[in-house]
């Protein structure tokens, strides 16, 4: 409670001084002396220093991370243009093979039945509620290539065809002025969740095919969520539902610590 409470001040703060905050850190960044100390500053030693904490406690530690993180979360929120594109590239740039990245091994990529396959939406949404496949199918279609980075390093260009997120959470009748959407999938229990200015982006498309065919199983069957802005476990696979919330979703790997926010 005690962290969210100061997430909330952090984000009121940030509202009224954000731009501020940003001019000022860019004009103090351009002195090299400053930059050596903004990375010291990022080891345990700095966050002893700016948090006060024990780093003897684990407690007092992750409870100081965590809040470090949500800062962060603020920042790269107020940073988001949701009227800026992610760049796109000609064909001839498609990474071939495209690679095959999860947790788990390819041989281990679920199957899902195209005919039995629902899609449900749930929460702050008063429209349809469940989907199948070809009504998906059946929604105005559009293609991108845009370039996936994973937070591992590496990167790679792929051309992805779908539905436009935003047109499709307004035939849901989704509220879309809610703070989430979390997205549930079907391999192992695995989700994630993005902010609501990122689902309604121009390019965050909910993709059915991959290079023109029918999206892969290795690629996320029946349907992967394609954002270009954020790194690259920001995109489930084998999306089966979908909810609109006001309340934080967190996901798989941002519970175990990684950046909720995480632009690309």
């Amino acid at each position: 409670m005690a962290i969210r409470k100061q997430t909330a001040q952090q984000g009121t703060f940030l509202a009224t001084h954000g731009e501020s905050i940003i001019r000022d850190a860019q004009r103090e960044l351009k002195s090299p002396a400053r930059r050596l100390f903004g990375r010291r500053l990022l080891t345990l030693g700095g966050i002893a220093l700016l948090s006060g904490c024990d780093l003897t406690n684990d407690k007092a530690v992750n409870t100081a991370l965590r809040r470090i993180s949500f800062f962060n979360d603020d920042v790269q929120a107020l940073l988001f243009d949701p009227n800026r594109l992610a760049p796109t590239y000609p064909e001839s740039m498609i990474t071939r093979p495209f690679p095959f990245n999860a947790f788990y091994d390819i041989d281990d990529v679920p199957e899902v039945d195209a005919a039995t396959y629902r899609l449900q939406v749930s929460g702050l949404a008063r429209g349809k509620r469940t989907w199948a496949l070809d009504e998906l199918r059946a929604l105005p279609q559009e293609s991108q290539i845009t370039r996936l980075i994973c937070v591992e390093g590496w990167s790679a260009i792929g051309r992805w065809g779908g539905v436009r997120f935003s047109e499709f959470l307004r035939r849901a009748g989704a509220d879309t002025t809610a703070k989430y959407v979390s997205l549930h999938c079907a391999d192992y229990n695995y989700w994630t969740s993005i902010d609501m200015p990122t689902a309604l982006h121009a390019q965050t498309l909910l993709t059915l095919t991959y290079d023109g065919d029918v999206l892969p199983p290795k690629y996320g069957f029946p349907m992967k969520l394609r954002v270009p802005t954020k790194l690259g476990f920001k995109n489930p696979k084998h999306i089966v539902a979908i909810e609109i919330t006001n309340q934080y979703p967190g996901g798989y790997w941002e519970n175990q610590g990684y950046n909720w926010f995480s632009g690309s």
